[in-house]
């Protein structure tokens, strides 16, 4: 279904707004509700009419005053345009009349309908008169809003009036309406929960207690049924029907039960999330797998077994969100088995797909999360994979479009920690190709546009660490120069501002790395400063302070290699408070403990400009540990720590005239160099130097000319 609000969700009202210059006086109602639409769906129109007006208002909602009004016991009378007024001499001042006179217009809506002239001008005349919110859309066929999406205009069901809001002065304007719809269709809400769901709507009740109410009256229909059969008749075969009747009106009642833990889990979970209430969340997810226990599962439907399987969905999300993992994982699996029996079912059906791929994306990220990676990427790779078999049956779908982009993105991410930065930088590259599609097709999507600031990122990341600089400093340059167009269009979306310092930061240290201090200064400043200015809003956001901490150190290293050692000092300073704070809340996080590598390695770095070689002695020795300390989350990392840190050892001690002690570290270092792992031009630097140091002069040659054709001039 498309972008738009289905009727109800919780409690949905046609609330009145403040009455425009148009429209000074509200006209008598004398209709319920005028029912516009095609000639062509003529009779699904006088079905729709009979089933209104033959509609009876449970005894304990009738009366009730909500915000539209007293609930009237009976849906009459309905105008039923171009029937009613066959006969009337003036067509178009008597439908006026009757517009003027409805309280509701119901507009069913199909391709016919959306190319009606007369349909679209009744909306129109409706909204110019009528308040907004009593506009009832109801979906016999087509799609909403495909109108918007290139190659599927002809599905479009909404009438162009019934797409547009109008301003208070009863004109229409350019920004996009999302009319309240109750979805007909098979593969929406069905007939029944449809109809009851545009009943709700024109009553202003709530859909779950206007189906308990049928519900209870059909089992007292069904009560006096069966006693007056008892009483009456006493023959098989009287009882034999009232069998037949007792078991469709049951499963009638299932299937409106059913229809109510779809809404649950679908429309309503949605309004939930957002706003991140767990608890109401976890009770939705609780009461709909308590449903499903409760039947015989063998006797579950095909569409029953899928709500089940969201359900334990929703719960196994909830669970992960509090940190459950296993609770997560036992959840995830269990549903896993029904998506995966489903879509061997239905192997052309991309939505019993999706439902598949989330759980299976879900067991992956659990398996990531233990450092299971092998398991993580078999079940990342079947997530693309899936992903793509949706594309594949509907390519225009850009629901499905997005989940190939996140496959690849998920699968990318694991890779590149994996250090297979070839694949992951394809991967990666493909992801921008369709984020980018998607936002040239819906610019103003907010979520898309940040979508496509993070996939740069990890495009920058990835062609710099295959010597791609060139490449990863353009991939830089878009991430900041779209995200300053991000942070002045949503000047209050402190997450922008987030991801800028990042992304400048990291644009900084490739400018210096090719050689271009200047511009690497720029950014590194500007990194900071967006920085400070968030902590000035939130000082307690460690995300901010490990984020501004670091550019803080890159600013250092290059104004230390551009001989600016005072300047250099006081962003070390800063940088290493700010690390001393993050290791006082916990000493275990993996970054913050790199952070700490970075204070002690820098401090002595610059003791040693100073010749104040007591003093950085102690310091590396301080780096040493922190690197050491670093090998236990991740050996390859740690390895190149304790190497950099031996490498200023030996420098310190060459400075003291201990060249034997000096050869000894710089040998050191390379003795512990990680092995048999891709290399990165920073690493490939390191190495470079250290080769030098200890007289091994033609390898270090040969590596000096590998990261010139790399454009890496500068090690930082």
């Amino acid at each position: 279904m498309g972008k738009h609000e289905r009727l109800p969700k919780d409690r949905i009202a046609a609330r009145p707004r403040k009455i425009g210059i148009a429209s000074a006086a509200q006209p008598q109602v004398r209709y319920f509700a005028f029912l516009s639409y095609s000639h062509k769906d003529a009779e699904a129109a006088d079905k729709l009419h009979r089933q209104l007006e033959g509609f009876r208002v449970p005894s304990s909602i009738a009366g009730r005053l909500t915000a539209n009004g007293v609930v009237p016991k009976r849906l009459t009378p309905i105008f039923r345009d171009r029937h009613e007024l066959a006969a009337a001499t003036d067509l178009g001042v008597e439908i006026r009349n009757a517009l003027a006179g409805s309280q509701f217009l119901i507009v069913l809506c199909s391709p016919d309908a959306a190319k009606s002239r007369w349909t679209n001008a009744e909306i129109e005349q409706f909204k110019k008169t009528r308040l907004e919110g009593c506009v009832l859309a109801v979906i016999l066929s087509g799609e909403p809003f495909a109108s918007d999406i290139a190659g599927r205009e002809k599905e479009e069901c909404f009438p162009p009036a019934l797409r547009f809001k109008f301003d208070r002065r009863g004109r229409p304007t350019t920004k996009r309406a999302e009319p309240l719809a109750a979805d007909l269709r098979e593969t929406g809400d069905g007939e029944r929960l449809g109809f009851l769901k545009l009943v709700a709507g024109m009553l202003g009740i709530g859909l779950d207690e206007l189906v308990q109410r049928e519900t209870l009256r059909r089992q007292r229909r069904l009560a006096w049924l069966a006693a007056a059969s008892l009483a009456g008749m006493a023959v098989t075969s009287t009882l034999a029907i009232t069998a037949i009747q007792a078991r469709d009106e049951a499963r009638d009642q299932r299937r409106q039960a059913e229809g109510l833990v779809g809404f649950m889990l679908g429309d309503l979970k949605d309004k939930l999330e957002p706003i991140g209430r767990l608890d109401a969340l976890d009770a939705v997810g609780s009461r709909a797998l308590a449903y499903f226990q409760a039947q015989d599962k063998s006797a579950l439907s095909d569409e029953a077994l899928a709500q089940r399987s969201r359900a334990l969905t929703l719960i196994g999300d909830i669970a992960n969100t509090r940190g459950d993992l296993d609770g997560a994982l036992r959840r995830y699996r269990e549903a896993m088995a029904s998506t995966e029996e489903l879509a061997r079912r239905y192997p052309d059906d991309p939505q019993r797909l999706f439902d598949h791929a989330q759980n299976v994306f879900w067991v992956g990220e659990i398996a990531l999360q233990r450092g299971q990676t092998q398991p993580a990427e078999a079940a990342f790779r079947e997530y693309k994979s899936l992903a793509e078999r949706m594309v594949a049956l509907q390519p225009d779908n850009r629901k499905w479009q997005l989940e190939v982009k996140y496959a690849n993105s998920s699968l990318g991410a694991l890779l590149y920690d994996r250090r297979n930065y070839v694949e992951a930088s394809r991967l990666f590259q493909q992801s921008l190709r369709i984020i980018e599609s998607l936002s040239a097709a819906d610019p103003a999507n907010a979520d898309y546009q940040r979508s496509t600031v993070e996939t740069l990122g990890w495009l920058a990341d990835a062609r710099f660490s295959v010597g791609s600089i060139d490449e990863a400093i353009a991939a830089r340059e878009r991430q900041t120069g779209l995200l300053d167009q991000l942070m002045a269009r949503h000047a209050g979306d402190a997450s922008f501002k987030q991801q800028a310092v990042v992304a400048n930061q990291a644009l900084g240290r490739l400018m210096a790395v090719s050689g271009d201090f200047d511009e690497g200064i720029k950014r590194e400043q500007r990194a900071t400063a967006l920085g400070e200015q968030l902590l000035a809003a939130e000082p307690d956001n460690t995300d901010t302070i490990e984020f501004t901490a670091k550019a803080h150190f890159d600013l250092a290293k290059i104004l230390d290699l551009d001989r600016k050692y005072d300047d250099a000092a006081a962003q070390v300073r800063s940088s290493c408070e700010a690390t001393r704070h993050l290791l006082s809340l916990d000493t275990k996080v993996t970054w913050w403990r790199t952070l700490r590598f970075e204070c002690a390695l820098q401090r002595a770095t610059l003791a040693l400009r100073r010749n104040a070689t007591e003093e950085a002695f102690p310091l590396a020795q301080q780096a040493v540990s922190a690197a050491q300390a670093m090998r236990q989350q991740n050996d390859v990392d740690g390895r190149v720590a304790i190497a950099q840190a031996y490498n200023l050892i030996g420098n310190l001690r060459l400075r003291t005239g201990d060249k034997a002690g000096a050869i000894a570290a710089w040998q050191a270092a390379l003795a512990g160099w990680p092995s048999n792992t891709a290399e990165t031009p920073r690493q490939l630097a390191i190495r470079m130097q250290l080769l030098g140091a200890v007289g091994q002069i033609e390898e270090a040659g040969a590596l000096r000319q590998k990261l010139n054709a790399m454009g890496y001039r500068q090690l930082i």
